[in-house]
């Protein structure tokens, strides 16, 4: 028999759910190897340190000519001789001497003795000469070797989740694989009597499970593997049986649906039954009535049944959670600010998360609602590409008033 905790009917705040939350998570501890082609969007597990320079040699940032600047000090111009041809992937074996320059394309190695590339576009060339514009500075458009990453240099922190950038840092550095946390297994459930399968007939008071649908979407952008327990009709031995299997066989599980107040509203019982209760209401506009636990190894994410508050509490709870399950850090929620455009009033004291589209104008970044701003409207949830964050406490926001955002990446 599981237990609830004794202050479960208070309602906790924003902040006190997600820390509370966060505090409570156990980082996954097994690693595995996994290749270049496999890596995206995995969590590196140990750190990365520069095995090679890059640049490994001084190189042309710029299609033009490498010469010495000496050559080119005083005013006017200046005609050296161009005694080689060099492309990216070629070497010019001798020391550049005494009024000659050599021909050098993007990428190409510096040749020894030079110390400035001169670009294309303010050269004049002629039969076996070049004529440049004197006063060029020494070092200009040369890439120095080791100005990205120098051997020995951590360039990939373990716990960063593996951007396409960071899979091209580890090919620079000749490495073909690496080690990776384990991918966590999220087990997803629906449950009530209204909801049916996407393709099934819909009868009067039915509802197509939505919401299931855009949970699985979310977690595959996460990079978890997903146990889909389906739907689970308004029965509490059913409901129980479906949370005890999935605590033996997972390391999270969210469920959807049933965790009010209402006499069908079942999943919290279950809960209490089977695992433990933390909290179930929080002071949140969209997704007051949720559920957060353990069952076993597993901790447990209940969302409410409406599906614009179900991905809402998934993006601003549950996912930095599970990333930190996954044994990343902090998910990078960058808090932007924004001029609201609109009118909106918010009467009651909770924390509330508009569905919002950010735009970047001449004048900085501008933010507008997507239109209603109903739990049930999930085209809401699908036009926002931000959620415009209102304090806790009754507020009025109007056109020209500075806002505060959270940029949807569901990357």
């Amino acid at each position: 028999m599981g237990k609830e905790t004794s202050q479960h009917d208070a309602m906790i705040s924003f902040d006190g759910a997600r820390e509370k939350i966060l505090s409570g998570i156990h980082r996954v501890t097994e690693t595995e190897i996994v290749g270049l082609d496999h890596l995206l969007g995995r969590v590196l597990a140990e750190d990365i340190r520069a095995r090679l320079d890059v640049p490994n040699h001084a190189n042309s940032a710029m299609d033009g000519y490498a010469v010495r600047s000496v050559d080119l000090a005083g005013t006017g111009e200046v005609r050296l001789r161009v005694v080689s041809d060099l492309a990216a992937g070629g070497y010019f074996t001798a020391e550049l001497g005494p009024g000659e320059a050599v021909r050098i394309m993007t990428g190409a190695p510096i040749p020894w003795g030079a110390d400035q590339v001169v670009i294309q576009e303010v050269c004049h060339r002629d039969q076996d000469g070049v004529r440049l514009p004197c006063g060029v500075k020494p070092g200009d458009h040369i890439r120095q070797a080791g100005e990205d990453m120098r051997v020995g240099e951590c360039v990939l922190r373990g716990g960063k989740r593996l951007k396409p950038a960071d899979i091209g840092i580890l090919a620079a550095q000749g490495i073909d694989q690496v080690a990776v946390f384990r991918r966590i297994r999220v087990a997803i459930l629906s449950t009530g009597n209204e909801v049916v399968a996407v393709t099934s007939p819909l009868r009067p008071g039915q509802v197509h499970d939505s919401n299931r649908a855009g949970l699985k979407a979310a977690l595959q952008a996460l990079g978890c593997e997903i146990l889909d327990l389906g739907i689970i009709g308004d029965d509490l031995g059913a409901i129980e049986k479906a949370l005890e299997q999935a605590s033996h066989e997972t390391d999270a599980i969210i469920s959807t649906g049933g965790v009010s107040v209402g006499d069908y509203d079942l999943v919290r019982l279950a809960l209490k039954n089977r695992g433990e209760i933390h909290f179930w209401k929080v002071a949140m506009k969209p997704g007051k009535p949720q559920a957060y636990g353990r069952l076993g190894r597993a901790v447990f994410f209940g969302l409410p049944g409406n599906p614009v508050a179900g991905l809402t509490v998934f993006y601003v709870l549950i996912r930095p959670a599970l990333f930190r399950l996954m044994g990343g850090g902090e998910w990078p929620n960058q808090l932007l600010k924004a001029t609201f455009q609109g009118h909106f009033t918010k009467k009651h004291l909770r924390k509330e998360f508009l569905r919002g589209i950010l735009t970047f104008g001449a004048d900085g970044l501008g933010v507008e609602m997507t239109g209603p701003q109903g739990s049930g409207i999930l085209t809401s949830m699908s036009r926002a590409n931000a959620l415009i964050i209102l304090p806790e406490g009754p507020v009025t926001i109007t056109s020209g008033d500075t806002v505060d955002v959270w940029m949807m990446d569901d990357a």
